[in-house]
């Protein structure tokens, strides 16, 4: 670590993942996106929750400045353990993340998902909440949301230009300059500050301890399932992940625990005995008491600190979204210190107004129809087991076609087993990404996990939806036949584009 700023390895672009750099990606991509084509899968309207590149020309010349000027730090691959940097940045900036109390989420799956329920249930108790998520989908402002509602571009770049200096002056103190990821980090919390938010939902990176949100003392801190994912970085087994992860759980904090893996949950109770937190279990102090299958979604009996909440609707799939309810749930209840300073429950009718009005977009997303076409984010054996599950429970398809792009530090063999089952044929591609694993040595393992005849490649993403929804066509327009796009949030923010959403 002896090297300066200016010697540092050569930058990781992160905005080639998703859309910001169009004019050097596929030129066919960059026509898709400004509408002059219009793909055969077309889909739907935009959703407003995943914004598109600004109208305004001047705006988006100013947002891709910014963008180009964040690409030249280290992108959120490379990492070096160390919250130094942020901690620098906070100094500087007056410690804008002590001026707000704080819900802070870590885990392996369900992070995202679990963060937005939370906000929309603190959103309609009437609390102003600014969400910090990441990656995005499509737009880098999507990472910072207020009052339920990514920041407008405007805002973004001036946000950016408020923070320049101070963080100028950080990177000639460092030993390396502040990282991509910690500068949004940065941008998010002054954001917060200056709007100013009663309450921030913030969802770590990576890890815990380390990780550039570990800043802000979480009053709530929430672990979504642990399982294996980023093992080079964060370790081989569930509690060698857990130690790094339970850095989120600060002094006399709640902790509200999902369903984990037993070594992992004692790693978790262990360290909240360390630091005299308290700990409500999912299975145990609050939790899903039924479930059912709905038009849209589910719906849902929930269990939470104060009591149960009955017919719930929840207009996203899977159990593992209604596993994420209930842990939102109990953690806005732990917020309003239910179950301890006050013995009766949240407002049940607001409860159900709240997880009504969720979304999740790139999660088990419907973005066409005849044949349908499903999106998702699954990028580890664990969230593919889970989508796969939720598939099979969600949509009855009578023949299913898989279209997977992934990145190349992912346990890809894992994913392509996990959906080998309900996949009849997939079809191999790779996104514009730097990290993409190339669709030939892709195409290699799905080869050995489906068999040759099942296997088809197409390296480019939008000629591997023609092939897929082509594919799907074949049983005929009522046949029941779908789509699922997975692999990366990489892979599905950019056929997002190609589809139409955004």
């Amino acid at each position: 670590m002896s090297e300066r700023s200016e010697q540092q390895p050569e930058p990781i672009d992160p905005f080639e993942e998703i859309i910001a750099a169009e004019t050097d990606r596929d030129p066919d991509l960059a026509v898709i996106e400004a509408g002059s084509r219009t793909l055969r899968a077309q889909g739907g309207a935009p959703q407003s929750d995943v914004p598109s590149r600004p109208a305004d020309p001047e705006v988006d010349k100013a947002l891709r400045d910014v963008e180009a000027d964040l690409a030249t730090r280290w992108g959120e691959t490379k990492l070096e353990p160390s919250v130094q940097r942020i901690a620098a940045l906070m100094d500087v900036l007056g410690e804008p993340q002590r001026s707000y109390p704080s819900i802070h989420i870590t885990g392996t799956n369900g992070k995202t998902s679990t963060a937005r329920m939370i906000e929309a249930l603190l959103g309609a108790f009437e609390l102003r909440t600014g969400r910090y998520t990441s990656p995005h989908v499509q737009s880098i402002t999507e990472r910072i949301s207020l009052d339920g509602a990514p920041i407008s571009a405007e805002r973004f770049v001036e946000t950016y230009q408020d923070i320049k200096p101070y963080v100028e002056m950080v990177d000639g103190s460092q030993e390396y300059r502040l990282s991509f990821f910690e500068v949004l980090t940065g941008m998010a919390y002054a954001a917060f500050a200056d709007a100013p938010v009663d309450v921030a939902v913030v969802e770590v990176g990576m890890g815990g301890s380390w990780d550039a949100t570990n800043v802000i003392d979480g009053d709530v801190a929430v672990i979504t399932p642990i399982d294996l994912d980023h093992t080079d970085r964060l370790g081989s087994t569930p509690a060698e992940i857990a130690v790094e992860k339970s850095g989120i759980i600060k002094q006399d904090a709640t902790v509200i625990l999902a369903q984990q893996p037993v070594d992992a949950a004692q790693v978790m109770l262990k360290k909240a005995v360390e630091v005299d937190a308290t700990v409500a279990r999912e299975g145990l102090e609050f939790g899903v008491v039924s479930r059912q299958v709905a038009v849209g979604g589910q719906m849902l009996t929930l269990r939470g600190l104060g009591g149960e909440y009955p017919e719930v609707y929840l207009p996203l799939h899977g159990p593992y979204q209604a596993h994420n309810a209930a842990v939102a749930l109990a953690a806005v209840e732990a917020f309003f210190g239910v179950g301890s300073q006050r013995p009766e429950p949240l407002d049940a009718e607001t409860v159900r107004k709240a997880f009504a009005s969720v979304s999740s977009p790139g999660r088990l997303e419907v973005v066409r129809r005849s044949p349908t076409v499903v999106l998702d984010a699954a990028h580890n054996p664990a969230g593919a087991l889970a989508t796969a599950e939720a598939v099979g429970e969600a949509f009855d398809f009578s023949r299913l076609i898989g279209v997977v792009g992934a990145s190349g530090d992912k346990n890809v063999r894992g994913v392509l087993e996990a959906f080998e089952p309900i996949f009849a044929e997939v079809v191999i591609t790779q996104n514009s990404s730097h990290r993409a694993m190339d669709a030939d040595e892709l195409a290699a393992i799905a080869v050995e996990v489906f068999g040759d005849e099942r296997v088809q490649v197409e390296p480019r993403l939008p000629d591997a939806l023609e092939a897929a929804i082509t594919l799907a066509e074949e049983e005929g327009e009522f046949a029941g036949a779908g789509v699922l796009v997975t692999g990366s949030v990489i892979t599905v923010g950019e056929a997002r584009l190609l589809l139409g959403k955004g």
